[in-house]
């Protein structure tokens, strides 16, 4: 039980990799409190697991709603431990076709939430003396599909946002960049249905990772429980890339 008597907050919660978080996180003994704004399958999720965890609908880019719900899960679980910075959208576009509207909603989610989170959940962690902010960002912070323009730049910027607070907050405060390639979530298979071909498009997502396939969200959600426990004290300000050997390889053909 290696996180026995800890908090974690959770953003994105509801479903994907946040979901199966949620779930490493209880069997490990931890108390979740859920940000998301998906109520069906955020307050489903809570119901399973009873009073160890909570669920809140919560915009998290919006810093109203962020102190907020902070305050309700420390309030009601006693304590902050871990903030998994989870949320995120996806949106595709050049950056020459991406309206501000859409530029703004994808820099919103997918940062802007991940820096008010950890503005309003470090004070709670700094009250104990220790914490870990882990931010799910993406092996698209280091190489680049096409049309992917906001995506890509929200998810690199979160790298910044990690080093940065692993400097200003060590020792107590950890912070570490989850970076997956392609995982089978909803999101994915959204961005799937996009194509004229989904299952193609599937397809050429398995053959790009050296393992033939997508990762599945628990084993994502197995690194963001490891890097929060006491098995990787030493690990912080850094970026780990958990992407099945994705852009190890140059594409080409093979040779003998």
């Amino acid at each position: 039980m290696e996180h026995q008597n800890k908090t974690a907050i959770i953003t994105g919660g509801s479903k994907g990799i946040g979901a199966a978080a949620v779930k490493i996180f209880v069997r490990e003994g931890a108390n979740v409190g859920i940000l998301d704004v998906d109520e069906k399958n955020g307050e489903q999720l809570a119901a399973e697991f009873g009073s160890k965890v909570m669920f809140i609908k919560c915009n998290v880019a919006r810093e109203s709603e962020v102190e907020r719900a902070t305050e309700q899960v420390a309030s009601h679980f006693g304590q902050i431990s871990y903030l998994v910075n989870n949320a995120g959208i996806q949106h595709y576009s050049r950056i020459t076709e991406t309206t501000e509207e859409e530029w703004d909603e994808v820099m919103n989610i997918n940062l802007k939430s991940a820096f008010l989170c950890a503005k309003h959940a470090i004070p709670y962690m700094q009250k104990t003396g220790s914490g870990v902010v882990v931010n799910v960002s993406s092996v698209q912070a280091m190489m680049s599909q096409n049309n992917v323009c906001p995506y890509t730049t929200s998810k690199t910027a979160m790298l910044g946002l990690t080093r940065s607070i692993a400097v200003d907050y060590a020792p107590e405060i950890r912070s570490v960049a989850i970076c997956p390639g392609s995982v089978d979530t909803p999101m994915l298979h959204w961005g799937f249905s996009q194509s004229s071909d989904p299952e193609a498009v599937f397809q050429e997502a398995k053959d790009m990772h050296l393992l033939k396939r997508v990762a599945k969200p628990e084993e994502v959600a197995e690194l963001i429980s490891f890097v929060c426990s006491n098995r990787a004290p030493f690990i912080t300000g850094q970026s780990i890339r958990i992407d099945g050997g994705l852009g190890v390889t140059i594409m080409g053909s093979k040779r003998d």
